[in-house]
């Protein structure tokens, strides 16, 4: 039995929500998105506090996106199923195809859940791999730093577009509507 009783087919794609480590620069900058979120003002959520690095801004909102949309998605894993999204897709003329560059380096069609799993999978990895998210205060960051940051939000809206198009009824339904639209508000203001 996996988290929240949704069973083992849905043991990989959701999972443990995602911290930084207590007492670290990251834990201070959560603390401080946790305070402006909860004044409602979105677009102040998203600025930079004074003084703070941007590649650990970027960091600490990276690891709370990927928490938002496996939470969200999470929720709909008995509705996406690879007989009912057989692709990953946001309609006809948007299909989006898995490559991970190391073991599929030829992008492939996948059904929705399988690259949602192909996803959480490989941003786990970029996550927990030191070099290049440094947990220690004062490791640097790596040059290309920002372009792993892109392709993760690039591939994270994917799972929005997915989730408005494909499931969006089922949101309203489960009366989650209000949730997504301020987690995608929240992702949209920040990239």
């Amino acid at each position: 039995m996996s988290l929240f009783g949704l069973g083992s087919r849905n043991q990989r794609t959701f999972r443990p929500k995602k911290s930084a480590p207590s007492g670290s620069k990251g834990a201070q900058l959560r603390k401080h998105i946790d305070a402006t979120l909860g004044s409602g003002n979105l677009r102040e959520a998203v600025r930079l506090p004074p003084g703070e690095d941007f590649n650990e801004w970027l960091a600490v909102n990276t690891v709370d996106f990927f928490n938002q949309v496996n939470l969200l998605y999470g929720t709909l894993t008995e509705f996406c199923t690879p007989e009912i999204c057989p692709t990953m897709s946001a309609g006809p003329k948007y299909e989006y195809r898995w490559a991970d560059g190391v073991q599929i380096k030829k992008p492939i069609e996948v059904s929705a859940p399988k690259y949602v799993e192909y996803l959480m999978d490989w941003i786990e990895t970029q996550l927990d791999d030191e070099s290049i998210f440094p947990q220690k205060l004062g490791t640097p960051f790596p040059s290309n730093f920002r372009d792993v940051v892109k392709t993760i939000f690039k591939r994270l809206f994917r799972v929005y577009a997915h989730i408005y198009h494909s499931h969006f009824q089922k949101i309203v339904s489960l009366k989650e509507e209000a949730h997504l639209n301020t987690c995608f508000k929240h992702f949209i203001l920040f990239t």
